[in-house]
């Protein structure tokens, strides 16, 4: 499905400077204007929901810091795509992935704003207040993290930095950052949150500080694919490793295996590990999926030899299971 990119600050008609104050009396001008109720606008309906989702992002200091990260991802004229991490590493306040952004007064949100908010910047709820009013828990923090594929194996101690959006006096947007330390756990998997404990917001009076929870996501591999707990891992092979057998070192992110290739292997074919995955009660598999790797005929022996090939495999149609095809 194809996605609008949204310029919320000119769908406002805000520089991207704007103040806090300045994005809210843009927003009462222009929701005056565009009322279904009262406004005579041609399209005044479609206008004052586009002017509801653009403020339903640039009134909320965290979505907007997240929201700004987007410009340099975006090219005018393609389809937008925001990146699996466009948001990693900013911590904020509320229910965290997979809460609902909840109804804003622009109604029906365009597939942009949900492909961006429906997941990671929940509503935000308050700490639960005690009996005396100067006392209060403080408020949970979350926060997206990227981790390597071999700390899910192992277990690691990692230290990053996260964004927190705050305002300046004047209502701009900034950020400041947040470093923390903490422990990965042997057979972390994606979507799973790591708690730590007292790294939220502080409580008030004697309330006793929120917890921060760290969503674990994957950083891209150059090698291995990751599902749940199974690991794939794409395996050139020699044409006569694959017609022949072959028994040939293989790495994974515990270390080389030595892998039996059976005779007869053909492109596609998966074979697994059986608990080589993602460590956990129940390990996941590792799989290696063959690819055939074709040696280059880059010089005239080599040329020479698939010519012979040629005339050896002549009644050899690789097409054949295309019906008509030749």
């Amino acid at each position: 499905m194809q996605v609008e990119f949204k310029d919320y600050y000119k769908t406002m008609g805000l520089e991207r400077s704007a103040t806090q104050d300045e994005i809210k009396r843009a927003h009462r001008t222009l929701a005056r204007k565009y009322h279904p109720d009262v406004s005579k606008e041609p399209h005044a309906e479609a206008r004052f929901k586009e002017v509801g989702e653009a403020y339903e992002v640039l009134k909320d200091p965290e979505k907007r810091a997240a929201y700004d990260q987007l410009g340099p991802n975006w090219k005018g004229g393609q389809e937008f795509r925001p990146p699996p991490d466009w948001n990693a590493g900013f911590e904020t306040r509320g229910a965290g992935a997979g809460a609902g952004t909840g109804e804003g007064e622009g109604g029906d949100y365009s597939d942009f704003f949900e492909s961006l908010f429906s997941r990671g910047f929940g509503a935000q709820r308050g700490g639960q207040r005690s009996r005396a009013a100067f006392e209060a828990p403080g408020q949970d923090r979350h926060a997206k993290i990227q981790i390597d594929l071999e700390d899910a194996y192992h277990g690691a101690s990692r230290r990053v930095t996260l964004q927190v959006p705050t305002l300046d006096a004047q209502g701009h947007v900034l950020t400041r950052e947040h470093t923390i330390e903490f422990n990965i756990p042997k057979g972390v998997r994606a979507g799973q949150q790591i708690r730590l404990a007292g790294q939220g917001d502080p409580g008030m009076g004697q309330g006793a500080p929120g917890d921060l929870y760290l969503e674990i996501e994957f950083r891209p591999h150059a090698h291995y694919r990751i599902d749940k707990h199974d690991v794939y891992l794409d395996l050139p092979v020699a044409p006569w490793e694959a017609a022949l057998g072959a028994q040939i070192d293989v790495p994974t992110p515990s270390g080389f295996v030595d892998l039996k290739i059976p005779a007869g292997s053909v492109e596609g074919r998966k074979l697994r590990l059986k608990g080589r995955g993602i460590p956990a009660r129940t390990p996941g598999d590792f799989y290696f999926v063959l690819k055939i790797a074709l040696p280059p005929p880059d010089s005239e022996s080599a040329q020479a030899f698939y010519r012979s090939m040629a005339a050896q495999f002549i009644s050899f149609n690789p097409r054949a299971n295309l019906g008509a095809a030749a």
